[in-house]
């Protein structure tokens, strides 16, 4: 019986690196994980959809769509979030090897 990779995997089901579905595969993979660590932080720091959502000016049922991942939520309500829950966010950005095109005058 021959094993497989995760990446063998998602390559054949998903689509290889750089395709558009498998972009959108990862992309929703980030949401999630940011989602789940928002909901742990909360419950981390003993406080209600309700009483978070109070603390950023929004309904509770924003702070439940961000924590499963059923909105596009603004970065800016992402970061109000974290700041309510008083948690240090650090963010990684790869820049790949693409060439860039500058127009010039």
């Amino acid at each position: 019986m021959k094993t497989y990779t995760l990446d063998e995997v998602k390559d054949k089901y998903i689509g290889k690196k750089g395709t558009a579905e498998r972009d959108a595969y990862e992309n929703e993979l980030r949401l999630d994980l940011i989602g789940e660590a928002i909901k742990q932080a909360r419950k981390e720091r003993k406080l209600t959809q309700t009483q978070l959502g109070e603390l950023i000016g929004v309904k509770k049922a924003q702070i439940s769509k961000i924590e499963n991942n059923l909105t596009d939520a603004r970065f800016e309500t992402i970061l109000k979030v974290f700041r309510a829950l008083n948690a240090k966010i650090n963010f990684n950005v790869e820049l790949l090897n693409q060439k860039m095109d500058l127009a010039t005058e």
